[in-house]
């Protein structure tokens, strides 16, 4: 097999009545997937003019619609794009100008893409609305078999970065990084073809293809689809679908875990839960494990498809506060600032290898030459091995702070503070201090109910930190600001830092 278009006929061939998806009260087998992604990329090649190498996006909930446009792209070599659905209208035209896309799919249920039409340098060409009218479509497309073009190093998606500094990067996904990346998660997570997986993650992020919808294709497993998470949703359906695997960043597993009635679902067919797109708080690993649930902590990027390692539940607990070692087929040094490796125990850059390892930045030479040196992609995160090779980060480069001439690494400073049983949620971000340049600033989420003052937090880290990795403040708030995959906005944080101050 060449590209990822390729899964969708082998699958057809190897297992065409095994359910595929279900989603919105329907089923969908590989056979059934594999003709209508034939149906919309004869539409697309032959209907509006598509060619190898052409982007199209799409403004789409989480959907089986979503990973038809994927496949019908991949089918005929052209490049996909999934787009965040929170966006604003000049968001959304920022990443369609920055992409040259000519082709826009989009559900209804988003209003503001008629304004990023008209944003500057915008040029779709093409609209189609996923709904009846993309349903006709298919239907009076030919279901003749497309027999896929594109080559393993071709690119296959464009995903935009977070963008929680500054407009967003189209980071390039060939087909090559897609199938390692689904063969590393399949070799190192032991998926199967009997496995069934709740995907409520948005697929407009690589967390919510990559790590468990894409890797469900490649094995022949069955995806659940979810639209929109809702913690109620998703323990029914791991209940009546007897769900194997469940994947879920850190805030719904918080949101799974203050649902009263809980212990009245039967979650008895779930062999494993993965958390991933932020570290989890101890508490909710503790909480699942006491359930008889093996929990993992997965730790991956977009520029990586996303995986790069891999904490098991058999060291849940021991290695606290790791994101593991990497997974099969992946390599990762730790490195200092001349990228010479670093002895164990002393912190250094992460640097990863490995054929999902994306190809560069959409437009953006130099910025990928930033980043890929040596053959190694330069992730920016900051962390030292243990003599097991399990990896702790300690911060991300442009996070650590500099207090009186001492580094401070936040997530050391985070993982205190998170002990604490009060404590369901923190973060420690640099403030300007007028003596010392930099000092330690937590904001911190309460559990339900919990007192705690400043106080207290300042305390409690005087008794386990350093002085200088001390908080000097702590602002209590309802919530940490985070992107759509749970990551905190640090960004935010620190302008909360500067209007206080």
């Amino acid at each position: 097999m060449q590209g990822i278009g390729d899964w969708a006929v082998r699958r057809a061939q190897l297992s065409g009545n095994k359910t595929a998806f279900v989603y919105a009260g329907k089923s969908w087998t590989y056979r059934e997937f594999n003709e209508r992604t034939d149906r919309l990329a004869n539409h697309l090649r032959d209907g509006i003019g598509i060619r190898a190498g052409d982007r199209i996006a799409a403004v789409v909930a989480t959907s089986v619609e979503c990973l038809e446009i994927l496949f019908a792209s991949a089918k005929i070599g052209a490049i996909f794009t999934p787009i965040n659905v929170r966006l604003t209208a000049p968001e959304i035209g920022y990443v369609l100008s920055d992409l040259g896309a000519q082709t826009l799919f989009v559900h209804p249920m988003f209003p503001q893409v008629s304004d990023a039409l008209t944003q500057p340098g915008v040029r779709i060409r093409d609209v189609i609305t996923v709904g009846d009218e993309y349903e006709t479509l298919l239907a009076d497309s030919s279901p003749e078999p497309v027999h896929p073009q594109a080559k393993r190093h071709d690119v296959a998606v464009i995903m935009y970065t977070s963008g929680t500094t500054g407009h967003p990067k189209g980071a390039m996904l060939t087909h090559e990084n897609l199938r390692a990346n689904a063969a590393a998660v399949t070799a190192s997570f032991g998926l199967r073809e009997r496995d069934v997986t709740i995907t409520a993650l948005p697929m407009f992020h690589i967390g919510g293809l990559g790590l468990h919808t894409l890797p469900f294709i490649y094995v022949g497993g069955t995806n659940v689809i979810l639209p929109a998470f809702d913690p109620v949703k998703v323990l029914d359906l791991v209940q009546s679908e007897r769900a194997t695997q469940l994947l879920l960043v850190p805030t719904m597993w918080q949101a799974i875990m203050s649902i009263p009635n809980l212990a009245e679902y039967d979650l008895s067919s779930l062999d494993s839960a993965l958390t991933s797109g932020a570290p989890a708080p101890m508490a909710v690993l503790e909480y699942f494990a006491e359930l008889g649930i093996p929990f993992q902590e997965g730790f991956g990027m977009t520029e990586c498809a996303p995986s790069v390692a891999l904490l098991p539940a058999e060291s849940i607990r021991e290695k606290a506060g790791s994101i593991g070692r990497a997974l099969f087929g992946i390599e990762t040094r730790l490195v200092d600032e001349h990228d010479h490796d670093v002895p164990v125990g002393t912190v250094g850059e992460l640097l990863v290898r490995g054929d999902n390892v994306f190809v560069g930045y959409w437009m953006r030479p130099a910025e990928t030459d930033e980043v890929m040196r040596g053959g190694w992609y330069h992730t920016g995160d900051m962390g030292r091995v243990d003599e097991d090779g399990f990896i702790t980060l300690v911060d991300r480069k442009k996070d650590m702070l500099i207090s009186g001439g001492e580094n401070v690494y936040s997530r050391e400073v985070e993982l205190v503070i998170a002990s604490m049983p009060q404590v369901r949620d923190v973060a420690v971000v640099a403030a300007p201090h007028e003596k010392w340049g930099e000092t330690p600033v937590a904001f911190v989420v309460l559990v339900d109910n919990a007192e705690l003052s400043e106080a207290d937090v300042i305390e409690f880290g005087r008794e386990r930190l350093a002085t200088f990795k001390i908080p000097t403040r702590v602002e209590f708030l309802e919530a940490l600001p985070t992107t759509a995959t749970g990551k905190v906005r640090k960004n935010a944080l620190r302008d909360l830092t500067v209007s206080a101050s």
